[in-house]
């Protein structure tokens, strides 16, 4: 079946079985390969991305439910001015270990800030987690979060 989204702001066309999932998708037949599967259950959030502005876990969802959608991964998100700061902020604040998680996490925090410009540290922790890290112990992703919000403004 021919599901057609837009992916990092480019019209695709992929032909797959409907019930696909958007992750395998995603990996296997576009090459997204900053989106990552770590528990295939929708716990881990290694495998997020932005479907319509929102934040998802692409594990859970089958490729039938992109069509018409607007989806952004780590790959396009990178080319964005708003998505270089996340990425700058995790870098400065070391929030980045083995880097598993990263994609994800930087995910979240974009669509954190998109919503709220100068979160608190409540409200950041909330946003994070449906994201495990197994490495940082999230102090850094926090921190890195303050610092996207506060060089990043004007931006969001």
């Amino acid at each position: 079946m021919n599901i057609e989204f837009y992916l990092n702001n480019q019209l695709i066309t992929v032909d797959v079985d409907p019930m696909q999932s958007l992750l395998n998708t995603l990996r296997g037949n576009l090459k997204q390969t900053a989106t990552k599967e770590g528990c295939g259950e929708g716990e881990c959030g290694a495998c997020s991305i932005l479907f319509n502005g929102k934040l998802v876990n692409a594990c859970m969802m089958p490729i039938a439910q992109a069509q018409g959608a607007e989806l952004m991964t780590l790959e396009g998100l990178r080319q964005t001015e708003k998505g270089q700061c996340v990425i700058d902020a995790l870098l400065e604040a070391k929030g980045v270990q083995c880097g598993f998680c990263t994609p994800g996490m930087v995910l979240a925090l974009y669509a954190l800030l998109e919503a709220n410009a100068n979160p608190s540290e409540q409200e950041i922790r909330t946003a994070i987690s449906g994201n495990l890290c197994r490495c940082t112990g999230y102090g850094m992703i926090i921190d890195a979060a303050k610092i996207a919000a506060t060089k990043g403004e004007g931006l969001w």
